[in-house]
């Protein structure tokens, strides 16, 4: 059946200013002019040959005939709103999650393949940044985060506990505090100003031993402080949770007393509830690793 239908920017227009009763409005919601409004209706009137509107000095008023009009188009254009927005919930079924390289390379990357085989019909964009994004803004719509606890204007989830350690090849022979005093230290950048930054010169107050932290390799990035550490080059201090399976295969050890406690893995986002729901399932999986 052939649809018999007037303009349908002659009806956007006519739907804009029944809805909002005035030309005017209408014109600053559609971003034209008063008298574009105002000819479109003209010419919409004209072909459907009824009157649509009273007009009247400082308002306009809707006729029968423009009130049976009104509720056409506007169901109209609500369901096309409905299913644009529709195509574009389907082609944003990219999440974008933000975390520091080193939690990406050494946790998250791993764990990969396995959130594919589960979810293939969701795209994980890993965006990797010493630097935290601006989640209220929507530069990422989750980010992995290591603090104490507080995220002022975001819900935060614990992921795991992260205990920092000195952590050494095995043949370095890390047995106890005063060891790491006789091997080089490795170094890496942490946030730029960040003052819960677990240094060094922490460990060795709480240790009683006395380092030189002036000297010793550093790295831009963690990851290459563990590579360093695990190549023999001397001693780094990292969450014992991002060198598991290093540890586990025998390629590094830790030094298990004294720790740095207190700074965790926390799953961050936006606050309220009206995250998408492919959001919601990479959050749900995030979280479940650790579970498990």
């Amino acid at each position: 059946m052939t649809r018999r239908l007037p303009s349908l920017s002659a009806l956007y227009s006519f739907e804009a200013a029944a809805r909002l009763q005035s030309f005017k409005l209408a014109a600053e919601e559609l971003s034209v002019s008063a008298t574009s409004i105002s000819h479109q209706v003209r010419a919409l009137e004209e072909a459907l040959d009824v009157r649509l509107f009273l007009r009247k000095t400082r308002a306009v008023e809707l006729t029968p005939e423009g009130r049976i009009l009104l509720q056409a188009t506007g169901s109209g254009f609500d369901a096309i709103a409905a299913g644009v927005e529709r195509l574009r919930h389907e082609q944003r079924r990219t999440v974008t999650l933000a975390t520091t390289p080193a939690f990406a390379a050494r946790w998250l990357v791993p764990r990969l393949a396995s959130f594919n085989a589960a979810h293939p019909g969701i795209a994980l964009n890993i965006q990797a940044s010493n630097k935290p994004v601006d989640l209220a803004g929507g530069a990422a719509d989750l980010a992995v985060r290591g603090g104490y606890g507080s995220f002022p204007g975001l819900r935060a989830t614990r992921l795991m506990r992260a205990v920092f350690a000195p952590v050494a090849s095995p043949r370095l022979k890390l047995r106890k505090a005063g060891d790491v005093a006789r091997h080089p230290l490795l170094h890496f950048e942490w946030q730029r100003g960040y003052k819960g930054a677990q240094t060094w010169e922490k460990w060795a107050k709480v240790a009683g031993v006395a380092l030189d932290t002036s000297c010793g390799l550093r790295f831009s990035e963690e990851s290459h402080a563990v590579q360093a550490a695990i190549a023999g080059q001397g001693v780094v201090l990292t969450a014992l949770a991002l060198v598991r399976e290093e540890i586990g295969m025998g390629l590094l050890e830790a030094l298990p007393e004294p720790a740095l406690g207190g700074f965790d893995f926390y799953v961050v986002r936006p606050e309220g509830d009206d995250q998408r729901a492919e959001v919601r399932t990479v959050e749900d999986w995030l979280l479940a690793q650790e579970a498990v």
